[in-house]
């Protein structure tokens, strides 16, 4: 593919700022991801020639288009028989409302019985309409003559349709001066002719506010779409700080651990140090508190004098090892003189006890 066919950094943020951000959902592309993928931003530029800003086809736009201005149409022609429906049957809960609070002229009962009789035969008749449609029996076995019987007269009739628009147009005009008031609580005291004046004008105000509410949407849509994206760049941005502190963290650990163990080794050394200090300094407090100076000197003089017993006696045990060590030159017969001895000594012994006790009897 020729070089024409990938896009330049500025095609590719021009990519990411409008393709992305009006004619295609909010993807989350970097301007990096763009130049790294040349060709899929080529596609998003072919696709953006073939839907609108809603991601539908441009000719399906159109059908949609046309769609909504014909349910516009048929919902005005709706809401106007509606509107029209809801304003009668508010005037006879008026009427019914008025009867019981003031007294009302033939006139005025005439006009309302005979709105009421011809709302209410034309509502069965619908009804009886829609019945036949479905291939249902007849509602009480009920035909539309039946029900065409009781119209009121059609006097009657005539005198309630030529009344009918000015009691409508009176009880529109009661609902848009409440509706003006609801809006600008200020006009609540103006009078009737300027409230009118305000009401001409107070549709196009409501367009006007409404199309400002719809803009300030649209920004607000925008605003929605540049916060993800920048949550997008704002999270890729703290990734990649993580991952320095993690890198920083695995580089110069064992570094810091070394010379932090060995400052701790130090600082543990040191304190054992002064703690066999201060244990030598208690042990020297409690002797200088136990022994007092007449003790202590007596206790040089027991030692002393232990001493030179002690040096005594070694000597005279040096001598008797020298004793022994001539005796045992003389081998086995020094042994038999000593047993010999022995037993002369016994005997001696023996015999000076017997001598003792001769005496003693004697005595």
């Amino acid at each position: 593919m020729a070089s024409g066919d990938f896009c330049s950094p500025g095609e590719g943020v021009e990519i990411l700022q409008q393709v992305c951000s009006k004619q295609l959902p909010p993807c989350n592309l970097s301007e990096e991801d763009l130049l790294k993928n040349p060709h899929f931003s080529k596609l998003l530029l072919s696709l953006a020639q073939h839907v609108d800003e809603s991601g539908l086809s441009v000719t399906l736009a159109k059908e949609q288009a046309q769609a909504w201005k014909e349910v516009r149409l048929h919902k005005t022609t709706w809401l106007r028989s509606e509107i029209l429906q809801r304003v009668i049957q508010e005037l006879l809960v008026d009427y019914y409302v008025k009867t019981q609070d003031t007294n009302l002229t033939y006139e005025d009962k005439k006009f309302y019985e005979t709105l009421e009789q011809r709302l209410l035969v034309t509502e069965l008749t619908g009804l009886l309409g829609t019945s036949r449609e479905r291939e249902t029996p007849p509602l009480l076995g009920l035909e539309k003559a039946d029900l065409l019987e009781l119209m009121p007269s059609s006097e009657d009739f005539v005198r309630m349709r030529a009344r009918l628009p000015l009691e409508v147009e009176e009880q529109l005009k009661k609902k848009c001066f409440t509706l003006l008031c609801y809006h600008d609580p200020d006009s609540d005291s103006d009078s009737e002719t300027l409230k009118a004046a305000k009401v001409w004008k107070l549709a196009e105000i409501l367009v006007g506010e409404r199309q400002q509410c719809q803009d300030a949407k649209s920004q607000q849509k925008e605003q929605m779409v540049l916060l993800e994206k920048k949550s997008a760049t704002y999270s890729q941005v703290l990734l990649r700080c993580l991952a320095l502190l993690q890198r920083l963290l695995q580089e110069h650990r064992l570094k810091t651990q070394s010379e932090l163990d060995h400052i701790n080794a130090q600082y543990l050394e040191i304190k054992c140090s002064a703690m066999i200090l201060k244990l030598r300094m208690e042990e020297l407090k409690i002797l200088s508190d136990t022994y007092t100076t007449k003790k202590v000197e007596v206790h040089r003089l027991i030692r002393d004098r232990l001493e030179g017993a002690i040096r005594l006696q070694e000597q005279d045990m040096e001598k008797s090892r020298q004793v022994l060590s001539t005796y045992e030159v003389l081998g086995e017969e020094f042994d038999r003189l000593v047993k010999e001895y022995t037993q002369l000594k016994q005997a001696t012994e023996n015999k000076r006890w017997a001598l003792q006790e001769f005496n003693k009897a004697c005595q």
